[in-house]
């Protein structure tokens, strides 16, 4: 599962990267690195949409600030007008998202791609006493470059608002499948990665569902390619963040593909 993770991507190099419109910078402005980003948090997203005023064109990449915890369109809102609280839809299994209600309608035509340097996850290990600790790991491509994970989203309105009277509430979801390699060390779930190569087919928001996208899973040559890093138990707290987080604790953290030892 992916319920953590970090990201220094800028939104304007991002969008020049992709060839995107950057519409991330129409929104309240974000801090760009963000090492501890966690369920409710603004996040980047990249879609494809088609332009309101010429439809009949192609849909073009834009980069979008989501909220990360996907709200369907059927959701509720409570007394204050917002939507209703609850569990956060922060991750969507890829093999059973397309026959889920909160998610089957996103499948057909919002997909997304989330940006980040890499993702935590959390093992427990014995302690003195009888003790568990929970030891967190950072996962992270070893050459540095960016990782975007397969995700969905959505567009809630308020009920009964009027239209212009508030902007809608975009939220995203990342899609996961099975770890593959030594990632099955830390946990048997981790975020559905897409190479360059599906971008395109994956965002067109006219293009069939990708099943085999979907289903594919994570190659041992992806999976070759993450390090895993044991980190400072401080990122446990929501409320610490910078870049001390993702530094290795202690002896570096093994490559996927060599044996790690997890107790």
């Amino acid at each position: 599962m992916c319920g953590r993770y970090a990201t220094t991507v800028d939104p304007a190099l991002l969008a020049v990267e992709l060839d995107a419109i950057d519409e991330a910078a129409s929104a309240p402005p974000q801090p760009t690195e963000r090492y501890n980003v966690a369920p409710t948090d603004p996040v980047l997203a990249v879609v494809a949409r088609h332009d309101h005023d010429h439809p009949e064109g192609p849909a073009t990449r834009r980069i979008r600030r989501m909220r990360w915890g996907l709200v369907p369109p059927w959701t509720k809102a409570g007394d204050d007008g917002a939507p209703v609280r609850s569990a956060p839809l922060f991750n969507a299994r890829s093999d059973t998202a397309a026959d889920k209600p909160a998610f089957r309608a996103a499948v057909k035509s919002k997909r997304a791609l989330v940006p980040m340097d890499g993702w935590y996850e959390w093992t427990s290990e014995p302690r003195a006493g009888g003790k568990v600790a929970k030891v967190p790991h950072f996962m992270t491509p070893a050459d540095g470059s960016t990782l975007f994970m397969a995700g969905l989203w959505s567009v809630w309105h308020a009920p009964g608002a009027r239209p212009g009277a508030a902007p809608p509430l975009l939220s995203c979801t990342i899609l996961t499948t099975d770890a593959v390699g030594a990632l099955q060390s830390v946990h048997d779930r981790m975020p559905l990665i897409l190479t360059a190569e599906h971008w395109d087919r994956w965002l067109d928001p006219d293009a069939d569902v990708p099943a085999d996208l979907l289903a594919a899973g994570i190659s041992e040559e992806i999976a070759a390619g993450i390090e895993i890093r044991d980190v400072s138990d401080r990122v446990n707290s929501v409320r610490n963040d910078g870049p001390d987080l993702i530094a290795p604790a202690g002896p570096a953290g093994s490559a996927v593909g060599e044996q790690i030892s997890l107790l």
